[in-house]
Parts: structure tokens; C-alpha cells; sequence
């Protein structure tokens, strides 16, 4: 039998060990799960008699070079920092691997050797990274095939809470990473182009320039300016666009009423609180605020942060509870957004018969025989349950589609890759359609000057 090694059984792996399974007697395949949780690997293998759980330290050199050995093909769901000593390992026993993930620096760094022993080494091959690469360049590929010049693309991805689930006045939930929902935005301005013309969104400002979408049957969204759009003009092979964005999609009155905690300053994880562990939530939020000897906690910040009391904002924060005198912080020497993420997920964590849901939307602006025309894709993708998500549907799926097509040697260029050509993406977005995975696609006029981006 021809064996897959997953390593890595975490959220996102449920219905990429699934699909393999499934696939189990007519590929003629042995999965092999790898986590350093054997019972979470165990649960999602089920004894299935073509799979086999094992306990895999990655840090442990000596169990993670022998379970590479013995695969014939290598997915790795781990953080993506720790993808580059499992890539290393298939160069050395001439394995192909598979990953979700933005490509590292070092794993770039690999590409000459993949290529030198004819590996393919695909990354960015889940959702977003993934299948917005693969929407994206069918369509981009389609109009230039046509004779169109691509003058706008806009692309928006969020992880969203489905609307039978969304029963607090954020309309969020954690639906994928805490920390990354915290941290979101910073280290650097955002960065874009409008027109022909760079343009920038600092951290501060970050969450009060948003755009509105729209989406056939859910309604109204909101986007904010991802870091860096403009690294996808090389990636996708568009350099002479002119304006080209990207950013993350929430329910309209979030961005707002996160700013606050921008504003704050909750949300840096640039240094420590003292004596956090005995701070309650009431005195986290006070140690951002004057002091005064008669005001309220409330009345100082609704003051500093100028939120009326009707404001539904100032609903929204009462909601998380932040001004608790009994909630205690019990974290040991955190940071102000480690705390924040600890309030949070109180109240955003799913509760057991949530659903989630994955929304993308794509805008494409291209010139044709001497008149621009516009067209909208989008994509909606509801979770089944906590096991099998839509995010892990989104993200699993195409890793595991991408796998199957190498080990069948349908996808054969080497190197460290992206799902940015016609091999990698027709296939897997023809049969992630057959999972609900699909795209709707509109002609409108043609928009292109959003004043919201100047």
C-alpha cells in the first residue's frame, strides 16, 4: 500500500484525514497520523483499518526521520514554523510534501534541491492561503485568455460564525486562531495600490477604513486592508494591474467597535503586565486609563475612548464582561493582548452545536475591446459541526486533492510550489465542487474607485 504520513491532527486535519480514508481502498493507501497527541490522532483515524495514529514529537530527529522514511508522500499540518525540518527530511529521502502554509523564506531556500531530485513541494494549498490562489488565477487566466488586461483585483477571505450560530451583538466568534484574530494587523502599515498609486494603512487606522460587501444570501460584510497585497503582483503574474487589494472580512460594526481596543492599547503583545496573575478584568482595562479619584472605571473610559452610553459599542464591550471586578486575568506575566485573547474567548469560543462559516469574495476589473467590465466571485462555506468545520473543509481538502494528484503524478513540475497553475487548480476546484465548495460569479458594472481605499 502506498502510505501518506499526516503530520499534525489538529483542527484543520478532520477532513483531510476523512477524504484520505475515504480514498483508502480505491487508491490503495495506508494513512499514517502523526501528532504529539496520540488520542487526538487516534480519534480522527477511528480505527479505520487503513490508517494507523502514532505519537511524533517533530523535535524528536530520530521518530521524525523514520516516519518520512517510510511515506510515500508527506503532509504537514503543523504550525507552519515548523514545516522546514519535515521539508528538510524529504529532501533527504526524496519524499514530496504537502502543506497549508505561506512559503517560508526557508523553505524557498529548498527549491533548487526540490527541483535537482524532481520533488514537488506544494505550499499555500489551503483556503488563504489556497483556494483564493486557485479562484483567482482561473479567472485571471480566463480573461487574459480572452484578450482582457486586468486593471483591478481586489480579494476578501474571512472566518466567520454561521448565522444560525451568531447570537452576540459582535457577530464573531473564534472560529480558527485567537491569537492571530488578536494580533491581526500589526508590525507593519498595510499596504496596497489604488489606481496606479501605493497607498498605506497604518495599524492605528487600520479598523476604521473598511469596505462593503455584499454577499446573495448573507447579507452585508465588511473588509479591513490585509499587511501586503502587493506581493501578489509577482505571484500572480500581474504586474501592470493597478489596483490591487486584499483583506479580511468581518460582520459590518466590528472593525469599529474592535478599534477601541486598538485604540486602548490591548491589543500589543510587546511587553508584560505586572502582577497580571492577580489583576481582575476591571483592573486590566484600568490600568490603561487616568486616574481619578471619583470617576468610574466605565465613565474614564467611555471619556478617553469618546463612546456615548447609547453607543452600541459601548454594548458590545459590556458584553465581553472587560469590566468584571470578580473575572480574574490568573495569567502569570502577560502581555496586554494576551489577556485581551483570554477575555475573549469567554465569550467568542464556540459553543458545542456552533457551526462556522468560510466567506470569499473576489473582485475583477479588466479592460476588453476598449471597455472595462467588472466580475464578482464568491464563496460560502458552512460548517457541519466542531469536528468538521468550514474552516477545516476549506484548508484540508484542497491539501489533501493536492496530495492525491502528486501521488498519482497528475501534478509532476518540481520545486517549491504554489497552486497558481492550470495543472493544481482546475483539477481541485472542479472536484472541491463536488464537496459544496463553489463559486458564483456575476457581471457588474464596472466599479473600480473605491473612495473608502484613497
Amino acid at each position: 500500500m502506498r502510505n501518506i504520513l499526516v503530520i499534525g491532527s489538529g483542527k484543520s486535519a478532520s477532513y483531510l484525514i476523512k477524504y484520505l480514508l475515504d480514498k483508502s481502498e480505491t487508491e490503495n493507501l495506508h494513512i499514517t497520523v502523526g501528532d504529539l497527541d496520540i488520542a487526538n490522532a487516534s480519534k480522527l483515524t477511528n480505527n479505520h483499518k487503513n490508517a494507523t495514529a502514532i505519537a511524533l514529537d517533530v523535535f524528536n530527529a530520530k521518530s521524525r526521520l523514520e516516519a518520512v522514511k517510510a511515506a510515500d508522500m508527506v503532509i504537514s499540518m503543523l504550525p507552519a514554523r515548523f514545516h522546514i525540518e519535515v521539508a528538510k527530511d524529504c529532501i533527504t529521502y526524496n519524499k514530496n510534501m504537502v502543506t497549508a502554509s505561506y512559503v517560508s523564506d526557508e523553505m524557498q531556500a529548498l527549491d533548487a534541491q526540490a527541483k535537482e531530485k524532481g520533488l514537488v513541494f506544494m505550499n499555500e494549498i489551503g483556503v488563504d492561503p489556497g483556494i483564493d490562489h486557485m479562484s483567482a488565477m482561473q479567472v485571471i487566466d480566463r480573461i487574459e485568455a480572452e484578450g482582457g488586461k486586468l486593471i483591478l483585483f481586489e480579494s476578501f477571505t474571512g472566518g466567520l460564525v454561521a448565522p444560525e450560530s451568531d447570537n452576540n451583538l459582535w457577530n464573531y466568534k473564534f472560529t480558527w486562531n485567537p491569537r492571530n484574530v488578536v494580533l491581526a494587523g500589526q508590525g507593519s502599515a498595510a499596504k496596497f495600490l489604488q489606481e496606479g498609486t501605493y497607498k498605506y494603512i497604518p495599524y492605528n487606522r487600520l479598523f476604521r477604513r473598511t469596505e462593503f460587501l455584499e454577499v446573495d444570501g448573507f447579507g452585508r460584510f465588511e473588509a479591513y486592508a490585509n499587511r501586503d497585497s502587493l506581493k501578489y503582483q509577482s505571484i500572480y503574474g500581474i504586474d501592470d494591474v493597478k489596483t490591487l487589494y486584499r483583506g479580511t472580512i468581518r460582520k459590518v460594526g466590528f472593525s469599529r467597535a474592535w478599534n477601541i481596543f486598538a485604540a486602548l492599547g490591548l491589543t500589543d503583545d510587546s511587553y508584560t503586565i505586572d502582577d497580571s496573575e492577580n489583576m481582575s478584568y476591571r483592573d486590566f482595562v484600568n490600568s490603561f486609563l487616568p486616574y481619578s479619584p471619583t470617576d468610574s472605571v466605565e465613565i474614564k473610559f467611555r471619556h478617553a475612548l469618546k463612546i456615548d452610553q447609547d453607543d452600541i459599542v459601548w454594548d458590545k464591550l459590556e458584553e465581553l464582561d472587560i469590566f468584571s471586578p470578580t473575572k480574574m486575568v490568573t495569567l502569570k506575566k502577560a502581555t496586554p493582548a494576551q489577556i485581551l485573547q483570554k477575555i475573549l474567548m469567554d465569550s467568542w469560543t464556540l459553543d458545542p452545536t456552533d457551526k462556522d462559516m468560510i466567506v470569499m469574495y473576489h473582485k475583477f476589473g479588466y479592460e476588453l475591446n476598449g471597455k472595462k467590465h467588472q466580475i464578482d466571485s464568491t464563496m460560502v462555506t458552512l460548517g457541519e459541526d466542531q469536528t468538521y468545520t468550514a474552516m477545516a473543509k476549506t484548508v484540508g481538502l484542497p491539501v489533501a486533492m493536492a496530495a492525491m494528484a502528486i501521488l498519482n503524478k497528475k501534478i509532476t513540475t518540481p520545486g517549491v510550489l504554489r497552486p497558481i497553475n492550470k495543472e493544481v487548480y482546475e483539477p481541485i476546484l472542479e472536484e472541491l465542487e463536488d464537496y459544496g465548495i463553489i463559486f458564483k460569479e456575476k457581471k457588474v458594472p464596472y466599479l473600480g474607485y473605491n473612495p473608502l481605499h484613497v
